[in-house]
Formats: structure tokens, sequence, C-alpha cells
């Protein structure tokens, strides 16, 4: 935090922790196997996934329409929680899409049943966590006021005085 304002999310950090989603999510399979049966994935993970992100979505549109648009000043209070969800989601959202992935490859190849199925729900679940990803990368910038920093990057509305 530099001058009360916060810098946008990093980029590289979230590379990070998709990278370290890949290797937990690729590690799942050969340890449940070892113990068991690998789990079987449902509808459900991709689903919620994909609600969240229109969730999170929604809130960026409706932040951007008052922020951008309205020219409307954000509650302090308000605008903050709306950057510590945006981040938060950003990084669970890479984390979720790096395990999902990393789950989907392990199974290429792989002669079982139902490897096709873990595959495509493991993908369409990444895909839905890419999409909270983006939607939350919208949410911190929609908070942003114009003009309200330097060249680069403008303040935060909640960062405001």
């Amino acid at each position: 935090m530099t001058g009360g304002s916060l810098e946008p999310t990093s980029r590289p950090v979230l590379a990070v922790w998709a990278l370290v989603g890949l290797v937990l999510g690729w590690l799942v399979h050969p340890v449940t196997a070892r113990l068991g049966t690998p789990p079987t994935l449902t509808w459900s993970a991709p689903a919620a996934l994909a609600v969240c992100a229109a969730v999170v979505g929604a809130v960026a549109w409706s932040t951007w329409r008052a922020v951008q648009v309205r020219r409307e000043r954000l509650d302090s209070g308000q605008g903050m929680n709306r950057l510590v969800l945006a981040r938060a989601c950003a990084y669970a959202g890479s984390l979720v899409a790096g395990g999902y992935v990393g789950y989907a490859l392990s199974w290429v190849g792989d002669p079982a049943e139902l490897a096709d199925e873990r595959m495509l729900r493991s993908g369409a679940a990444a895909l839905a966590s890419f999409a909270l990803v983006v939607a939350s990368l919208v949410l911190e910038r929609a908070c942003r006021v114009p003009g309200g920093g330097d060249d680069d990057h403008d303040s935060p509305s909640a960062a405001r005085p």
C-alpha cells in the first residue's frame, strides 16, 4: 500500500496460486487412488463456481455503473468490502482453477472407466473458476475512481479522502 491507494492484484501472484493449485490437483488422483477410489465430480461444482462468477460479475457491473457512469462515490466501507471480495475471489479462483486443471490433466490417457467424465467436469469447473477470476479483476477495476491516482492506476474509490 502506497500513499493511501491499493495496488492492483498482481498477475504473477495469481499465476503462482494457479500453479500451486495445478500441483495439488494433479496429486489428488494418485494419492486418492492409493487410498481407495479417486473422487468422481458432479456438475454441482462447476455450477456453484459459475454462480459465484455471475454474482461477482453482477456486483462488478453494478459498481462500474455507479462509479464510472453515474460518478457516485462508494461508502469507504462498501468500497473496501468490494475490493476485499474481488481480491479474495481472484486468489481463490486462481487456486481452484489450477486445481481442477491439474486434476483433469492427471486423467489424460488413463484407461479408467470414468476418466473422460472426470476430465470433462474438471474442465468445466476450471473454466467457471477462471470466469470467477476475470469477474473479480473486473470488480477490482470497477472500484477505481477515474482520475483519482497516477497515470497508470486510478485510486480505489474506498481510499479517496
